[in-house]
């Protein structure tokens, strides 16, 4: 195998901000923040809005997800320019 060639393969952290779970795996994802997890040793975090802690299938709850304001930006960008 060439050398140099690889991303980073390291452990991270990653926050569900909508569930405030948190979870340690590892990644190739690239972030300037840390966290200290439970063990004392600082790890990069990354945020994320869904995990199975927060997506519907996994937890069997309904989610409301504002598409109205979706809707609106997408007609506002697309709009026929006259």
């Amino acid at each position: 195998m060439k050398k140099d060639i690889h991303p980073d393969y390291q452990e991270v952290i990653f926050h569900d901000t909508s569930s405030d779970f948190k979870f340690k795996t590892r990644s190739t994802v690239k972030t300037k923040e840390t966290i200290t997890w439970e063990d004392g040793k600082q790890y990069p975090l990354v945020k994320v809005e869904v995990s199975s802690a927060s997506h519907p299938f996994f937890t069997g709850k309904k989610l409301f997800v504002d598409t109205a304001g979706r809707v609106e930006k997408f007609q506002k960008k697309y709009q026929k320019k006259s």
